[in-house]
């Protein structure tokens, strides 16, 4: 099969966020038995080695430029250009965000990929990317867009949790974002999430959609298991720290969290590991205990020297990559309700594979058992392995992820 994937975000290397990591694999595994047409766009930050190594994992490779945002106005000139993105984005029902992405030269591309017959299908990579799905498609290829995260309910989220940078700007949007992800789920064939409560929410907005649960994996040659728990009081969290959500999850954590247990551990320290730490992030390292690492050559080398990995997310939807890699690594996970969503790590008849919390409290609490009981430790990271092995592959992801393709 002749198989389309768009992708607004060049997902090499695929380090840097979920979005990357998802479209990589699913890429890399499909490539296996398909002929894969990536067709993507690059910003000025990207490297030349990048584009090259990723055309080693696809048939065709076509990459545009990303149209890159203006300089920042000021005064009346900002008013009247914040006025016209709401007008543009609320006539054209499509979230500026978006929007901003969008390549009109990309878009006539597929217009003649697809008129030329030249592929059976196509993915739209991130919901972001079903901006370049057209009525005028349907019957040619198939269409799949695959929600890395919904837009919509992951905006509503952030705004019930108070972590918007601008909460009247995001509710003003509500019904453009409502729109676009009802429209793209009337007109796609097939939509893909990574968790039941993501296609609940879809359900929601479009009640006869094709919606097919296909949760991320874990490649377990970058994530083996480690051989020796090392103790201590070290705790760690990984991602991008560029992302409002981890932003506010790990000042959740350092400002709340920390102090509370370090009066029980003074020894305690946490490290934020990953690339682009803000200034936000990189003032966090001034406080005690607090080590913010910037960009690290081996994520899992981290996690091996960690104690615990903690994933305090308080906003965003979907199953976290950090939370399945830290399991596979071996390193016993205290997590919140979304660092922890998709997963099956607790609860009446569920093997314990990770311990659940959401406030200071618990946090302290879980963490203590975590420092003070090694036994526990075991039993957690053991289990979590064998969850990830058993149900959390790329293969396994890739396998399901190639069916929905295919309508099967």
């Amino acid at each position: 099969m002749n198989i389309l994937m768009i992708s607004s975000t060049l997902p090499y290397p695929p380090s840097r966020s979920g979005t990357e990591i998802r479209t990589f694999n699913l890429l890399k595994y499909l490539h296996q038995r398909h002929s894969i047409t990536l067709i993507t766009q690059r910003s000025k930050g990207t490297l030349d080695a990048d584009v090259d190594a990723l055309r080693d994992w696809v048939d065709n490779l076509v990459v545009f430029p990303r149209r890159e945002g203006t300089v920042s106005q000021k005064g009346i000139g900002s008013i009247l250009s914040k006025g016209s993105r709401f007008l543009e984005s609320t006539i054209k029902g499509v979230p500026p965000n978006v929007l901003h992405r969008y390549s009109p030269e990309m878009h006539a591309w597929i217009d003649e990929c697809v008129r030329e017959g030249r592929c059976d299908a196509m993915t739209f990579e991130h919901s972001a990317n079903a901006i370049y799905a057209r009525p005028s498609y349907r019957g040619k290829a198939k269409m799949l867009v695959n929600v890395h995260s919904s837009i919509y309910w992951g905006t509503i989220n952030y705004l019930k949790m108070g972590a918007s940078e601008n909460p009247d700007r995001d509710r003003a949007y509500l019904p453009t974002l409502k729109r676009y992800e009802t429209n793209y789920c009337n007109l796609c064939d097939r939509i893909v999430v990574t968790t039941p409560d993501d296609k609940d929410q879809l359900l929601e907005l479009s009640p006869d959609a094709k919606i097919e649960v296909i949760p991320n994996g874990v490649d377990l040659d970058l994530f083996p298991y480690r051989t020796t728990d090392l103790g201590g009081q070290g705790l760690i969290f990984v991602g991008a720290m560029d992302m409002t959500h981890n932003i506010d999850a790990v000042r959740f954590f350092v400002l709340q969290v920390l102090p509370a247990l370090q009066e029980r551990y003074p020894e305690a320290t946490f490290t934020i590991a990953g690339g682009h730490p803000t200034k936000e992030v990189k003032a966090l390292g001034e406080r005690p205990g607090t080590i913010v690492t910037g960009r690290v050559p081996s994520m899992v080398e981290y996690l091996h020297q960690a104690t615990v990995c903690v994933i305090p997310l308080q906003t965003g939807f979907g199953i976290k990559n950090k939370t399945m890699e830290a399991m596979a690594a071996g390193v016993p996970v205290v997590g919140s309700d979304r660092g922890l969503e998709g997963l099956a790590v607790d609860g009446e008849n569920v093997p314990l594979a990770a311990l659940r919390a959401n406030t200071v409290e618990e946090y302290v609490t879980a963490i203590g058992r975590l420092f003070d009981e090694p036994q526990l430790r075991q039993e957690l990271a053991k289990t979590a392995r064998s969850l990830i092995e058993e149900e959390f592959t790329w293969e396994s992801a890739g396998s399901r992820y190639e069916k929905a393709l295919m309508g099967e």
